[in-house]
């Protein structure tokens, strides 16, 4: 919980306006915070009193993160079908075939290259590689509590006399579905308080920082000289009067209190937040080819295991096939990969141009 304030030392920014004799019979009830910032501000921790089951709030002055007990409900675990695992499931070798055809559609779809060095390249040799591709999947739970309010609007307050605040583990609410990321904020029972406003001091407004409560200010056209330099005839903006509405309080010379929204009084809560986030490790086993590795981690693959409970693992098997072609007296390769035939290809002989990524 943070408490903004201003700098020590700082000197406010003086406008050279024009005063007026403005009779305000309620003008010692508005807030002169001419100069302080407009948006809400978190009160001082002295100002809150001690809720016994969040009292690190008041000493740490900032969030709290808790982690689950261990004794913490859980999903119920069924039973991991291992046989699953052990039945290797075969994947389909690249015939010199299934390699052309995968090169033509490849360069089909890129826009400057010709389709004769795929058709006329001779094929020379394939290096084939069934690559292993782990992926886990973690699901947690985090709740973190702080500090907050909202204007009071004199509606029912739930505070301590009403009980004892419970732990954050210990506020049931609904999970959402396993490996959905979401957020969600709940407002901790028995833990409201109902403060004066500490940025309008319970005024519920504050004088204008563009007139300081004067209503008017130097004519922006003219700057106060009632006519416009080198031009006859009086301003017409102010009429000659060389002041001008102020703008930024519509001329009321006072603003309503942003932070209370002009209730004078807020209530301040502890705020239970819960994150629900999916952590994801990869792994892709080794190869001695030359193809990216990003392909690989993205390329479709026949699933040999998958297992979902609290955790989501899977293994997958990943083709991959290395091609030696030669064309028009040159060696080169590309590369397929995955069981959808996906290309990459370093270095294509028939390119006419570099408007076209090669992946």
């Amino acid at each position: 919980m943070l408490a903004a304030k201003p700098l020590e030392g700082q000197k406010p920014l003086w406008l050279d306006i024009w005063t007026m004799d403005r009779d305000l019979s309620d003008e010692d009830s508005v807030a002169d915070l001419s100069f302080e910032a407009e948006s809400p501000l978190v009160p001082p921790v002295e100002l809150l009193e001690r809720l016994p089951s969040y009292d690190c709030l008041c000493q740490g002055g900032g969030q709290q993160i808790f982690f689950p007990p261990l004794e913490a409900p859980r999903r119920p675990q069924e039973q991991t079908c291992w046989s699953s695992f052990l039945e290797h499931s075969r994947v389909p070798l690249v015939t010199e075939e299934v390699a052309r055809e995968a090169l033509l559609s490849f360069v089909s779809s890129k826009c400057c290259y010709g389709r004769s060095a795929a058709s006329d390249l001779v094929i020379q040799q394939m290096k084939q590689q069934i690559l292993c591709r782990y992926r886990l999947e973690t699901f947690s739970e985090s709740r973190i509590s702080e500090w907050t309010f909202q204007p009071f609007t004199n509606h029912a307050v739930d505070g301590p006399r009403r009980g004892t605040s419970p732990q954050l583990w210990d506020i049931k609410v609904q999970v959402p579905p396993m490996f959905q990321e979401e957020t969600r904020k709940f407002q901790v029972p028995h833990s409201s308080l109902v403060k004066e406003c500490h940025k309008c001091h319970g005024r519920g407004r504050y004088k204008c920082s563009g007139c300081h409560g004067a209503c008017m200010v130097r004519c922006p056209s003219c700057s106060g000289a009632k006519r416009r330099a080198k031009q006859p005839g009086r301003c017409q903006l102010c009429s000659g009067s060389g002041r001008h509405r102020c703008s930024t309080c519509s001329g009321r010379g006072n603003k309503t209190c942003a932070t209370c929204k002009g209730e004078k009084k807020l209530l301040h809560f502890v705020q239970l937040v819960i994150v629900w986030k999916n952590s994801l490790f990869e792994f892709v086993s080794e190869h001695r080819l030359n193809c990216p590795g990003q392909l690989l981690a993205k390329a479709k693959g026949e699933n040999l295991f998958k297992d979902e409970n609290t955790t989501r693992q899977t293994i997958e098997l990943v083709p991959l096939t290395e091609v030696h072609y030669w064309y028009r007296g040159k060696t080169n390769v590309y590369y397929i990969y995955g069981t959808d035939h996906r290309v990459y290809v370093a270095d294509y002989p028939g390119r006419y141009c570099c408007s076209c990524t090669v992946i």
